[in-house]
């Protein structure tokens, strides 16, 4: 059962403690080139609620309390409010761009989001349970098409080379090896397993470039075996790490540097911008009271220690959970994802972060360029 002693005051101070503009969200662009507009591709940090609508999701977040502060209603997105890319539109003067699978009438010219929680650069990764990266290109391509048909050829080249493609993919790549029979992970080395995770996501950037575009934003792999969830299911209840996805989630950060300068001396006008959310992730989650958290190692909403179990809302495996008073004391959200005034925290050092953080440029550089 969620924790009951939740008050309408304790919600109005999560959403007022953050100090985060919120002006923008009303403006709509009324031309492909008048703006730069945002295509991102990943996983359940920035899925808005593309899971919603497939039939068999491995995993959703469209009930309470997910969205509790800034929307008062669940979304589809894995914290209590906005994500990483909603920080980025905003910064972008962009609307929220909605989940690419919602039902409507899109024009795509703020872009498109094909994120889908449990997805992951290999196709095999919870495979007819997400949309995988591969699939999430082909979404991109018909969205290409689409533009093409409605706005003619030079506009839409001028539209795609002007956008930002974000990517965060990588992560259930290691993880779900952990909890399934996953030949690929079991019968390769780590470093071979790491180049074939690495190489999926340089295929589809390639075919990203192939295609028109030309400033790409990467987040590096998280520290995934420090998450609450690691720490409660996979390490036994011990309070340490989980060795073996640490020294993955190295490994995979070495391989995307090295492939991201390779692609940069190899594809003439590709540039980047590479978020070490690692480095960012980990500083918060030793050293919570210097970025204004309470809590760095226990999620908000969970159940079992450090609430890592992922049963937030009731509407999974686990019925019991329980909820903080105020998720912006908070780190993580659930077992793992971070809170709304975490998310604002990243996403601003994505933007305006110095090259130790964010390189070889930030974001802001990346759209001036």
């Amino acid at each position: 059962m969620a924790n009951s002693s939740r008050s309408s005051f304790h919600l109005l101070l999560v959403y007022t403690s953050l100090v985060i503009p919120s002006s923008c969200y009303s403006q709509r662009p009324s031309s492909p080139s008048d703006h730069v507009a945002m295509f991102i591709f990943g996983d359940s940090l920035f899925d808005a609620g593309n899971n919603n609508y497939l039939k068999s999701a491995v995993g959703r977040a469209n009930f309470w309390p997910y969205g509790e502060t800034f929307f008062k209603h669940p979304t589809g997105r894995f914290s209590d409010g906005r994500t990483i890319p909603d920080f980025i539109a905003e910064y972008l003067n962009l609307p929220l761009i909605p989940p690419y699978l919602q039902p409507g009438n899109h024009r795509y010219l703020a872009g498109a989001n094909f994120a889908s929680a449990g997805a992951g650069a290999l196709a095999e990764t919870y495979k007819g349970f997400v949309i995988d990266l591969k699939t999430q290109l082909s979404y991109f391509r018909k969205v290409k098409q689409q533009l093409r048909e409605e706005r003619g050829d030079t506009e839409t080249k001028t539209f795609l080379s002007k956008a930002i493609y974000l990517f965060s993919i990588g992560s259930n790549d290691y993880v779900e090896p952990f909890s399934t029979n996953f030949s690929a992970f079991h019968s390769s080395s780590k470093k071979d397993y790491v180049g074939m995770v690495v190489g999926n996501l340089t295929t589809v950037v390639k075919e990203i470039y192939k295609n028109g575009g030309r400033k790409f934003g990467f987040l590096n792999v998280e520290p995934m075996g420090c998450f609450p969830y690691a720490r409660a299911v996979l390490q036994n209840n011990t309070c340490g790490c989980v060795d073996e996805l640490t020294v993955l989630a190295k490994l995979h950060n070495r391989a995307l540097t090295k492939a991201l300068e390779e692609l940069m001396g190899q594809l003439k006008g590709f540039k980047y911008s590479n978020f070490d959310f690692h480095a960012s992730l980990s500083e918060r989650i030793n050293n919570p009271s210097k970025y204004g958290f309470k809590e760095g190692k226990v999620a908000c909403c969970g159940t079992g220690p450090y609430r890592g179990i992922l049963s937030c809302g009731g509407k999974r495996t686990i019925k019991e959970y329980q909820l903080c008073d105020d998720a912006s004391e908070h780190l993580f959200f659930d077992g793992s994802h971070p809170t709304e005034k975490a998310n604002y925290q990243f996403a601003k050092l994505m933007w305006t972060g110095s090259p130790s953080v964010t390189g070889p440029c930030n974001l802001q550089t990346l759209v001036q360029e």
